[in-house]
Formats: C-alpha cells, sequence, structure tokens
C-alpha cells in the first residue's frame, strides 16, 4: 500500500491510477529465490541509514559477488561503510534502506527493512519489502571488480560544512547518484537518479534537479512529501572519488516545459546540504572499455 506522502504526489501529478496498478509491488514481502540469487551476483549497492547523530546519508557498499546474501526476511551483507565513512558506525535497530545495481545489465533491486545486526564486516537487515525498478536513465558500464569487502584498500574522507569548487564541478559531470529518503513510519529508502550529465545542478546555495517520467509510484518523492530530510551519493566513475551530502529537500512544481528543456513534467527537486564528505572508492572506477553513455536511456 503507497503512504499518505506518496498517495498525495500522485494525486498532484495525476496518476493515481496509474500508480494503483502498481501499489502490489509495495505489499511486505521477502526475498524470493530468483531475487536472492539476482543480489548474489551483484558487486555494488548503496544504503541509506541515519548515523549516530540521526543524520541520514547514503554510503556505497561494495565486494565481490557473493556479499550480498539473501532469502526470505533475511539480508546479509559482507560489507560495511570504509573507516570514515558517515555510516561507518552506523547503528542497528534503524530502519534503511538498499538498492543494488548492475549498470551492465540496467538492472536494479531496492531493498528495504529493519537493520538488526552490525557485526565486524558484516550487516543484517531484516526485509520488509523488496522490489525491482525499470531500467530508464541508467547508464551501461562495466565497474572495476571489487576484490575485498567493503570495495578494497579505503580511501581517505573529508568534512565539510558546504560544497567546495572541486565538489560543485563532481556535481556538474555526474550522470548518476543515489538519492536517500525517509518516512515517519515506512523508514529509510534509496533510489537511483540518472540522466544526461550536468542533469544534477548547483548553485544558489544549493542543488536541484528535474523530476523525470519514471514508474508513478513516487516513492521518493513521497517521502520527501512528509519527512524533508535527504541524503546524495554521487560518484565520480573517472576517479573512484564520490560526494557525500546529508541535508533536506523539497519538490517544486512548475508548469511543464516552463523551465530548463528537460524540465517535462512540470517537478524539480532542491536539496539544501547541510553536511558534505568527499572519498574515494577504487571498486567505483569504470573499465576504460565500458560505454560512454550520451543522453538519457529511456
Amino acid at each position: 500500500m503507497f503512504h499518505e506522502g506518496e498517495l498525495s504526489v500522485q494525486e498532484r501529478a495525476g496518476v493515481r491510477f496509474e500508480a494503483a496498478r502498481l501499489s502490489g509491488m509495495l505489499a511486505p514481502g521477502g526475498l524470493s529465490r530468483g531475487a536472492g540469487g539476482w543480489l548474489a551476483e551483484r558487486t555494488l549497492a548503496a544504503l541509506t541509514g541515519r548515523d549516530r547523530g540521526g543524520r541520514l546519508w547514503v554510503s556505497a557498499l561494495t565486494g565481490p559477488p557473493g556479499f550480498l546474501a539473501g532469502l526470505g526476511q533475511t539480508l546479509r551483507v559482507a560489507a560495511v561503510p570504509a573507516p570514515g565513512d558517515p555510516l561507518h558506525d552506523l547503528p542497528a535497530g534503524q530502519r534503511v534502506g538498499l538498492i543494488a545495481i548492475d549498470f551492465a545489465t540496467r538492472r536494479r533491486m531496492r531493498v528495504n527493512g529493519t537493520l538488526t545486526g552490525v557485526l565486524t564486516g558484516v550487516l543484517t537487515v531484516d526485509v520488509a519489502e523488496a522490489f525491482g525498478n525499470c531500467p530508464q536513465y541508467i547508464h551501461p558500464r562495466r565497474l572495476m571488480s571489487a576484490t575485498t569487502p567493503g570495495g578494497g584498500v579505503p580511501g581517505t574522507f573529508t568534512v565539510a560544512e558546504a560544497l567546495t569548487a572541486d565538489g560543485e564541478a563532481t556535481i556538474r559531470g555526474a550522470d548518476t547518484f543515489f538519492l536517500g529518503t525517509t518516512h515517519p513510519d515506512r523508514g529509510a529508502d534509496a533510489s537511483h537518479r540518472g540522466g544526461p550529465r550536468g542533469f544534477l545542478r548547483a548553485g544558489e546555495g544549493g542543488l536541484w534537479w528535474p523530476d523525470y517520467p519514471g514508474n508513478n509510484m513516487f516513492n521518493s518523492l513521497g517521502n520527501l512529501a512528509t519527512d524533508p530530510s535527504a541524503a546524495l551519493l554521487v560518484p565520480d566513475f573517472a576517479t573512484g572519488r564520490t560526494l557525500q551530502l546529508s541535508g533536506t529537500a523539497a519538490v517544486e512544481w512548475t508548469e511543464p516545459g516552463t523551465g530548463a528543456p528537460d524540465e517535462v513534467t512540470g517537478r524539480r527537486v532542491r536539496f539544501h546540504p547541510a553536511a558534505v564528505v568527499t572519498g574515494e572508492h577504487p571498486a567505483l572506477v569504470a573499465a576504460a572499455d565500458a560505454p560512454d553513455p550520451r543522453g538519457v536511456r529511456r
């Protein structure tokens, strides 16, 4: 069932009927054998959760095939955010969201639930819901293989209160980022956002991006309608550097086609960062012979 925030955004967007046909995807349930098998082949996931101070973040989790192992109500993640990452010491007992993605085949799966265990190098999630998303806006690329749980040798993480010029350059060159949102009852969620390079804009003290047409469920925008907490993970696939931002976000409604050329839905999301962390993840470097994505895959 959709929650009140999702329903309100669907209503304003005029897609309540279309979305209702997909409501069964959000029914409580675990991981089937097929879903567990697909997850076991992945080497990258993004995790949304709160640090010990209660701030929302999205962190990259990488490892060799098999580091994600799930069946039924349990997902075991044989990786934890690296030392220096804002979620390195995340507390158990909280609701988390995870998205696993395969850029090569343009497939993704979201898994939401409760983080029940945090042991040395292992996270355990009690799965509440798991569902796939369509391949829209996923740019095909082949990541360098992860060699050890956690993504190889941990990089250096630097904390700042505001975006630097280098951070803004990373944002303007990005064609992919991961968005973390949360709902007071349903908990955290991690989603993927993709577009042409430059679709994520920086300026005027924050960031913003157009909301492209999608599956009409509005999980992320619905969460923002109930709780403005938001987080971004922006990877640079050329260098393996990452930009993590935590702050607040809100949906802005305009007339379709009146803003930038790609604002075709009349919806944009404006994000105001309150904390910034830059890091390094060698496993996020794309292979040199990977396809060079141009434009938006629809």
